[in-house]
């Protein structure tokens, strides 16, 4: 870490976490690679962390070793969010990991889209879950649908914070002019910044295609958010696979040096915020 980055055990202090929507509309980006193995990544450097799979696909839990959860009995995020009376029961559905915990998500959730679209306060619902919390944590991602619906919305307002993946193809611009769109819509409508806190390149290739969309992403988000660049390698999804980031995995990988990159850049985030008094 750089030498103004604060240690896990000076940040023990911090009044809230940072929160963060690992999200892009387009599916096949990314987004629960980068949810899982930047979480690692943060646990790595010592920090607590949660990961929430706010996607009704399920991947992440799936990749944490939690697909029996998917279509359990008894209380689940669907239900989280479907009823404000269940706020507080947060805490019970949150699953121990040996490198973070996480809420999976459940089958139920492709109905709680249709749930929320006439409900009260419909796309704040996880953020006063979140304010339910016991558990003190330093860092909090969600993993994303890949859509622009009212669960990526609660995802937005309750980080205000996105770390973007994409990949590096021309078909990549158009989803991220809408997202950009739709974080401008919910700033105007709730009042809020949502900040765009890094761009991470997956499956980053040498051919040219991939070098023009790279350099497309520096263009674009170079004086917002620094941009990260990870390249395809087997071992990412067989540590997957095996249950758990990279970070948890036998084989070494060199992509295990970019993603400390991007949790001490977090770090850096969180710390520039104040979110700690150390």
């Amino acid at each position: 870490m750089s030498t103004n980055t604060p240690t896990p055990e000076e940040n023990r202090t911090q009044d809230s976490p940072l929160v963060l929507a690992v999200g892009n509309q387009k599916g096949g980006c990314g987004k629960t690679t980068t949810a899982l193995n930047v979480g690692g990544a943060l646990s790595k450097s010592g920090y607590d962390v949660l990961l929430i799979d706010l996607d009704p696909q399920g991947h992440l839990s799936e990749d944490c070793g939690l697909g029996n959860e998917y279509d359990a009995d008894g209380m689940s995020l669907h239900d989280i969010l479907s009823d404000l009376s269940k706020q507080d029961q947060i805490n019970e559905i949150i699953r121990s990991h040996d490198e973070f915990d996480i809420v999976p998500a459940h089958a139920q959730m492709f109905q709680t889209e249709s749930e929320l679209t006439s409900a009260i306060r419909r796309e704040e619902r996880l953020q006063l879950a979140l304010a339910e919390l016991n558990k003190e944590y330093e860092f909090i991602l969600i993993d994303c649908p890949p859509n622009l619906g009212a669960l990526t919305n609660n995802a937005f307002l309750a980080a205000e914070h996105i770390l973007l993946p994409a990949r590096p193809t021309s078909k990549s611009i158009k989803a991220i002019e809408l997202l950009m769109h739709q974080k401008s819509a919910l700033e105007n409508g709730y009042s809020t910044n949502i900040d765009i806190v890094g761009v991470v390149g997956n499956e980053v290739s040498y051919d040219n295609e991939s070098k023009e969309m790279m350099d497309w992403f520096e263009e674009t988000f170079e004086s917002i958010a620094p941009i990260f660049a990870v390249r395809s390698r087997v071992a990412l999804q067989r540590a997957a696979d095996n249950s758990g980031s990279i970070f948890a995995y036998s084989v070494d990988c060199d992509m295990e040096a970019e993603y400390l990159r991007i949790a001490e850049s977090l770090v850096d985030e969180a710390w520039q915020e104040g979110r700690t008094d150390a």
